[in-house]
């Protein structure tokens, strides 16, 4: 007859609570980072854009700090890793991810941005607006092609 044989599994220790300070820094992880991303979707004119960029930077930088330090400290401790604290270190890469991109795409674009900005200032109608979108458009592609060909 064959004998099962099943390992015996020593049950996990359970570990404490993590201490309401690393609760605390991780929910603050978690809130920084979401503003972080969240950041981003409030890039209205260009006046305003390079500050909501760097803004989300910062949150972003601080909330992948906050939630490893929790996160170490809670190990350190013995203690569980606190909720939130891996949340936001993912929001708040993702927010200095996509906060990077959009700083380069406006660093690289200023000019063109700048000129369709006033632009549209001054469009008044809807074929005005078009005008100004289509030499954006003309205009980036110019400068996709130059930096593409290395000039």
């Amino acid at each position: 007859m064959a004998r099962s044989t099943k390992t015996a599994r020593l049950p996990t220790p359970q570990l404490a609570a993590p201490d309401p300070l690393l609760r605390q820094r991780a929910l603050a992880a978690l809130v920084l980072g979401l503003l972080s991303v969240i950041a981003l979707f409030f890039l209205g004119n260009l006046q305003r854009g390079l500050y909501v960029i760097v803004l989300s930077l910062v949150f972003g930088a601080a909330a992948v700090w906050l939630g490893a330090t929790s996160s170490r400290r809670a190990r350190r401790g013995g203690m569980a890793r606190p909720r939130g604290a891996v949340s936001g270190i993912v929001f708040g890469a993702l927010g200095l991810l996509l906060g990077g991109a959009v700083l380069v795409v406006f660093v690289v674009f200023s000019s063109q941005l700048r000129v369709y900005s006033t632009c549209m200032a001054s469009a008044n109608t809807v074929s005005a607006q078009q005008a100004c979108q289509n030499q954006l458009s003309n205009s980036i592609n110019a400068q996709l092609s130059r930096l593409e060909s290395g000039r």
